[in-house]
This record gives structure tokens, sequence and C-alpha cells, in this order.
């Protein structure tokens, strides 16, 4: 009985890691729109057994990030630019809701990390978009951290994630992506500084300045 208990938490730890792995791959599109997800590559490569990697799997698919089909296999989703007003519309909602909520219950802790990561934001490469768009990603998952709901933040990693796939696809075309990041300084400032009116004021301009910088190229 100690055995299989002491298995669970080691079980649950290479699942994630296969999880957050196949996840960062499909957002950025490393794993290319329609492509096979080969299982054995990534056991290998990844030096896990075959339940991580399904388990990752499963829960990829329900984020839509892969799909499965009965004796095919399973592949990364195609992303569809038609998406972008309902994903926005969401995104519209929530993204000021959680800048808000942040401001609101951001612990000591978190206000230190948000200030150490917004300094740090100085030093990003303006001229490397995938850089950029990596940055973006990690100042949104840091701040839907701060809203210490784990409903809403699993609910709010999901669309970003469907969002940055399509910032993605427009990434050679896009020119402005260092202005896009560095909206992220006042906002972290509102969220730091407890401001909860301006930081969801500054995150529902920052939802808005996306969707608006996709349509522009369409």
């Amino acid at each position: 009985m100690n055995a299989r208990v002491n298995d669970e938490p080691a079980s649950v730890s290479l699942t994630e890691q296969a999880y957050a792995v196949l996840r960062d791959r499909l957002v950025m599109l490393e794993i290319k729109p329609g492509e096979p997800i080969n299982e054995d590559r990534l056991r290998t490569e990844l030096g896990v057994g075959r339940t991580p990697i399904r388990e990752a799997l499963k829960r990829l698919e329900q984020e839509r990030l892969v799909v499965a089909f009965p004796r095919r296999g399973t592949f990364a989703t195609d992303v569809n630019i038609s998406d972008l007003s309902h994903i926005s519309e969401v995104r519209r909602t929530l993204e000021p809701l959680a800048a808000a909520a942040s401001a609101e219950r951001a612990t000591a802790a978190d206000r230190t990390a948000l200030t150490e990561l917004r300094s740090r934001l100085d030093t990003a490469p303006s001229g490397d978009n995938i850089e950029l768009l990596r940055t973006d990603v990690g100042v949104h998952r840091a701040i839907y951290g701060c809203v210490h709901n784990p409903f809403l933040e699993d609910t709010l990693i999901s669309y970003d994630n469907l969002a940055t796939r399509i910032w993605c696809v427009f990434l050679p075309r896009l020119s402005g992506m260092a202005g896009h990041v560095d909206e992220h300084v006042p906002l972290l400032t509102a969220i730091i500084e407890g401001d909860a009116k301006k930081a969801s004021e500054l995150a529902s301009q920052h939802v808005i300045g996306f969707e608006q910088a996709i349509r522009a190229l369409i």
C-alpha cells in the first residue's frame, strides 16, 4: 500500500512535465497545426512512459490543442482565424476581471514577483518576435496566478493559449510586437499598486489591441 501511495506523486509529476512541454510546443506552433503527435518519439525524447504522455494528451484535447481520431492517431488542431471573434469575446470579459482580481488579491510575495517581472521586461529582446511572444505568455500566466482561483486561472490560460497560436500564425507579418509586450509595464504597475480599476481598463485595452492587430492583417 505504501508503494502505491509513493508512486502517485511521481506519476502526476511526469504527466505535468509532459503536459507543460507539449502545451508550449503546440502553443508556439513548434508542433505545426495538423501535425501528427508521435507518442513513441515523445516518450524517448522526454524520458517518460506511455501513461504520462497519454494523460497529457487527454488534457490537451480538452483544451482544444490536439484532436484524436480513432485508428488514425492524435494531431495538433488547426488554427482557425474564424475563431478569433469567439476567443476575443471571452477574453474581453475575463482578462479585465482577472487583472482587477489580481490587483485586489495578490499577496506580498506575488507583488514582489511581479515587480521583478516588470524589471525584466526592460531587457526583453525587442527584435525577436518569438521571444517577445514567450514573454507575453509568461506575463499573462503570472497575472493569472495572482487571481488565486484555480478554475478561473485554468480558463484564462486555455484561452490565452488559443490566442497565442493565432499570434504565431501572423508573427512574420507583425511589426508592433515590442509595443504590445511593453503594454504590460503599466498593467503590472497597476496590479502591484492594487489599483483594480486601472488594471481592468489596461487589460481590456490590451485584449482589444490584440484583436485589432490581427484583424488588420486578415
